[in-house]
């Protein structure tokens, strides 16, 4: 019996895996049972023959078409599902040859018929299921293969997926921590530079100030120097001065004594002709009736010694102020009297203009504004100008003292921030607050206060008495009432804003105490009239706030004695114009504005808090040394 070869028509191997699920099975122990199998059949034959040749049935070995589309079609689905290794099976053969498969089945076919028969049919069949179940378990295995495949192709996607967002993680996180390092680097760079800065700035200011106080010791050896020389020519142009006040004091006095004698010479012999006309007139009516004549002629007499007495007192109450108020006044104008022939004598002396000094002082006056800054700033300027070697003190200060009177009569003039330079200035120049009030007391009388009343006696003319209460003459013309109101009201209002101003640390050398005994002299001496009613309402406005802060019954008193005595009295004047000065005055004690701080008294902006030092040589002059600080509340 020839060798039967059986082959499956698809590849034997796939990708090292064999198709066979035994892979020891050999042919050879094929054809032992096909011989064992042969001989059991001849054995049981009627008729022995090794063969019997007869027609068997056709028998096909193949494998079918169908099913190898169906594995084919189920392999490219498995495939177009998952992306995962393929299986080639080109290289897989069923048979040696190239001939196609029709032709294999055909030979087998032939070979079968013509050489086997039925038992080798049956083996065939039996082949071929085998086959078909080696097929089945091959098709199964490849399906878990490519399960797992899928599950292993799934598993490295999501590790791969995994692996890129921990790495964008880690990469973002790189970024940041780079981002924090190089601002870290930066602040730390920009604090070291900073302090490198800030040492040389040091460094500058410290060099700076070195500089700046050699330069201020030279200054002062320089100021010092000068300060000395100055004084050497004041002292000798002061005994020069004194010399010729002396002899000029001699020669008023011997004036004053010759003109006080010629005065009570005046009134004696005034008194005199009187009586003589008193007499003579006694004489001539005696004739008529000498009863009744003596009678009425010693009447007549006694009545003109009391005319004459009347009108010897009446010249002499001309003049309304308190006896210590004028005391205080005449030693003002004293001593405004021998700085102005001081500095007469020192322009003759140095023969020098100082018109420049007081035309700073002027402009700085005009400066000032109701702030701390600026009041500040323009106090420390006029004492700079106080104390420079090159212009003298009393010159200055008359100067300082006549530019802020003067400044009354600008419309625009601030008088709160006006009396805290004031204050601040005579606080280091104590002496200067004498001279400004002289200059007050020559500009309004009623800053003594003093009234005076007209008289025929005493003034030649109407003008004279507007010229003696402080009227102004312009254009060869007295000025107007309401002109002279208006000034009136200005310099009260700049009285009342000095006396009631207070800096803590400051003393006010003429402060509260002053405002007080000048409201009680007005009260008790002037009379009421316009002129009066104007100085006390102006004076009210502005100092009555602080005064009654001070004083607070004695001050309700006060008011009460304003409002029973003195508007009464101005009512009962029926004089035009004085209606809206009473209603002012009532209106203010009515409303109460004295519980109300006036407006512009609280100074605003910075605090005045920077110390007023004084340059070497400062406590050398002839003022008082400057306290540590100024502040404000």
């Amino acid at each position: 019996m020839g060798a039967v070869k059986l082959e499956l028509r698809c590849h034997q191997r796939i990708d090292g895996i064999s198709v066979d699920p035994d892979p020891d099975w050999k042919f050879d122990s094929l054809l032992s049972e096909l011989n064992s199998l042969e001989t059991k059949l001849n054995t049981s034959a009627k008729v022995p023959a090794p063969f019997i040749k007869a027609r068997p049935r056709p028998f096909v070995m193949r494998v079918s078409e169908d099913e190898m589309e169906d594995t084919e079609s189920k392999v490219e689905e498995d495939r177009s599902l998952v992306a995962a290794k393929r299986f080639n099976c080109d290289k897989i053969y069923l048979s040696n040859s190239d001939d196609s498969d029709y032709e294999s089945d055909l030979e087998f076919q032939s070979y079968l018929v013509g050489e086997v028969g039925s038992v080798e049919g049956a083996l065939c069949e039996l082949t071929h299921e085998h086959k078909l179940d080696v097929k089945e378990e091959i098709r199964n295995r490849i399906s878990a293969l490519e399960t797992d495949l899928m599950g292993q192709s799934e598993k490295s996607s999501s590790a791969l997926t995994r692996v890129e967002r921990y790495r964008e993680a880690r990469w973002e996180m790189d970024r940041k921590l780079d981002t924090h390092y190089q601002r870290k680097i930066a602040e730390a760079l920009d604090n070291h530079l900073t302090a490198v800065q800030r040492d040389h700035e040091l460094r500058s200011q410290i060099e700076e100030r070195k500089i700046r106080s050699d330069a201020a010791y030279e200054e002062a050896k320089r100021k010092e120097k000068a300060l000395q020389e100055e004084k050497l020519r004041q002292e000798k142009a002061k005994v020069e001065s004194e010399a010729r006040l002396r002899a000029e004091e001699a020669k008023r006095a011997a004036l004053e004594a010759e003109r006080r004698e010629a005065k009570e010479a005046a009134e004696r012999e005034a008194i005199a002709t009187s009586t003589r006309v008193a007499a003579r007139v006694a004489q001539e009516e005696a004739a008529g009736c000498q009863m009744e004549a003596n009678s009425q002629t010693s009447n007549e007499s006694k009545g003109f010694a009391s005319d004459a007495a009347k009108k010897s007192q009446s010249a002499s109450n001309v003049l309304s102020a308190a006896e210590s108020a004028l005391n205080l006044e005449q030693g003002r104008l004293q001593k405004f009297k021998e700085i102005d022939e001081r500095n007469q004598a020192l322009r003759l002396t140095y023969n020098k203009d100082f018109s420049s000094y007081e035309r700073h002082i002027s402009r700085l006056i005009k400066q000032i504004s109701g702030t701390k800054e600026v009041v500040r700033e323009k106090s420390c300027d006029i004492i700079e100008i106080f104390k420079d070697p090159l212009c003298p003190q009393s010159i200055s200060i008359a100067a300082f003292a006549k530019k802020v009177v003067s400044h009354c009569e600008s419309p625009d003039i601030d008088a709160f921030a006006c009396g805290h330079v004031i204050v601040l200035v005579t606080s280091q120049v104590p002496h200067a607050m004498d001279l400004l009030l002289a200059e007050f007391h020559r500009a309004c009388i009623y800053t003594v206060p003093k009234h005076i009343m007209y008289s025929k006696s005493t003034f030649e003319s109407k003008e004279a008495y507007y010229k003696a209460i402080g009227y102004k003459e312009r254009d060869g013309k007295i000025e107007s009432i309401e002109d002279y109101l208006g000034r009136l009201g200005s310099y009260m209002k700049l009285y009342g804003a000095m006396i009631q101003t207070e800096v803590e640390g400051v003393r006010n050398e003429h402060g509260l105490k002053e405002g007080w005994a000048w409201i009680a002299r007005f009260l008790n001496t002037l009379p009421a009239n316009r002129y009066t009613a104007v100085a006390l309402c102006a004076f009210l406005q502005v100092a009555g706030f602080a005064l009654f802060r001070k004083y607070k019954s004695q001050f309700m008193k006060m008011l009460s004695i304003i409002s029973n005595n003195f508007l009464e009295a101005l009512k009962a004047r029926q004089e035009p114009g004085l209606s809206l000065t009473i209603a002012e005055i009532q209106s203010y004690m009515e409303d109460k504005m004295f519980l109300k701080e006036p407006k512009g008294r609280g100074l605003q902006g910075s605090l005045l808090s920077s110390v007023m030092v004084p340059e070497p040589g400062y406590q050398e002059s002839h003022y008082r040394p400057p306290p540590n600080r100024y502040s404000y509340h």
